[in-house]
C-alpha cells in the first residue's frame, strides 16, 4: 500500500506545496495500479484508445516528469523516455509488470527531488525558457490529467473506485 498524504493546509513555501501536491498525486497513481494482476494492468480497455493501460499510463508519468523535471528544469544529461512518433512511453514489454513500472516511476521521483534541490521557483529552467514555478505545474497538471484516466482504467480493470 502506498501513503497519500495530503499537503499541509497551513504551508508557506511555494516550492515545497508545489512538491507535495505533486507527491500526493504521485501516490495516488501508484494506488490505482497497486494490486492490479500484470494482466489487468496491461489490459487496454478502451478500444479507440489501445495503447492506453495502466502501466502506460505510469511509464509515461514517469517519462513526463524525467524530460521536465531533469532533462528540461535541471538540464541532466539524460536519454528522453519519449522521443519518437508516436510517443513510445506508452508502449509496454514483456518486462512489465506493477511491480517493474512502479519501482521506475518512484526511482524518477528520486531523480526530480534531486534535480530540483536548490532551485527557487522564480529561478529559470536550463534552457532558460520558462520557470521552476511552471515546469512544478505542468508536471502537477499533467500527472492529475492522467491520474483521471487511471481511476477509468482501475474501474474498467476491476470496478474499483474510490480516491
Amino acid at each position: 500500500m502506498h501513503h497519500r498524504r495530503w499537503p499541509a493546509e497551513d504551508a508557506t513555501g511555494e516550492l515545497r506545496l508545489s512538491q507535495e501536491f505533486l507527491q500526493f498525486l504521485r501516490h495516488t497513481a501508484v494506488g490505482k495500479v497497486d494490486g492490479l494482476s500484470p494482466e489487468l494492468a496491461a489490459a487496454a480497455p478502451i478500444a479507440t484508445s489501445p495503447r492506453t493501460t495502466a502501466l502506460g499510463v505510469i511509464k509515461h508519468l514517469t517519462a513526463v516528469e524525467r524530460h521536465w523535471i531533469s532533462i528540461v528544469g535541471a538540464g541532466a544529461a539524460l536519454p528522453s523516455l519519449w522521443e519518437g512518433s508516436p510517443d513510445p512511453s506508452w508502449n509496454l514489454t514483456a518486462a512489465d509488470s506493477p511491480r517493474t513500472v512502479i519501482a521506475a516511476y518512484q526511482a524518477e521521483w528520486e531523480r526530480s527531488t534531486c534535480a530540483l534541490a536548490g532551485l527557487s521557483p522564480d529561478g529559470l529552467s536550463a534552457d532558460g525558457e520558462r520557470t521552476i514555478r511552471w515546469i512544478l505545474a505542468h508536471v502537477t497538471q499533467e500527472t492529475a490529467r492522467h491520474v483521471g484516466h487511471l481511476d477509468l482504467l482501475r474501474e474498467l480493470a476491476d470496478g474499483e473506485v474510490g480516491e
